[in-house]
């Protein structure tokens, strides 16, 4: 009876416990800007960037969709992503990913638009600075290959702020 009693309460104690733990954000947006480089001509350009991430996998894959604004001199570009990441607690205030995955890009030239397909490789770092992973911000550095006439390449980097939505 009494062994009874103290597995009831025990179990009650841990159910509520769980209950209190921490839950995962249903989706992370990513507010931010953005900086690329050419690794063909060294041309660079610079603008905002906006994504949100959801893990439909726990500690196994995270998927971002975002787009990019990049502006320079002649040439205004839009790049719409779809990554794959596989994430990694470095500890409870910082988070690292690696991912992977197609862009679309839509780029204008002086006067003429062209679209072209690319892929992406990021790593991604997310910092939260509060136990609560509420408000945070991240370094993402990537590479980019545009499929594209030319098969551009260039390095960029973006960093913002990191909102998550329960």
């Amino acid at each position: 009876m009494k062994l009874g009693l103290f597995g009831a309460i025990f179990f009650l104690c841990r159910s509520g416990a769980l209950a209190q733990a921490e839950k995962e954000p249903i989706a992370v947006v990513e507010v931010g800007g953005a900086a690329s480089v050419s690794l063909q001509d060294g041309s660079g350009s610079s603008g905002p960037n906006l994504a949100v991430e959801f893990t439909p996998i726990e500690d196994r894959l995270e998927i971002e969709t975002g787009v990019t604004a990049l502006f320079a001199k002649h040439s205004t570009e839009w790049d719409t992503d779809f990554l794959f990441k596989k994430p990694w607690t470095l500890s409870r205030k910082v988070e690292f990913m690696a991912g992977a995955g197609p862009e679309w890009i839509h780029r204008r030239e002086t006067v003429m638009w062209t679209n072209s397909v690319g892929g992406e490789i990021i790593g991604d770092f997310m910092f939260w600075p509060a136990k609560k992973h509420r408000f945070g911000w991240y370094l993402e550095p990537g590479y980019d290959y545009d499929f594209g006439k030319g098969h551009e390449q260039s390095f960029g980097i973006s960093a913002g702020l990191l909102i998550a939505i329960p």
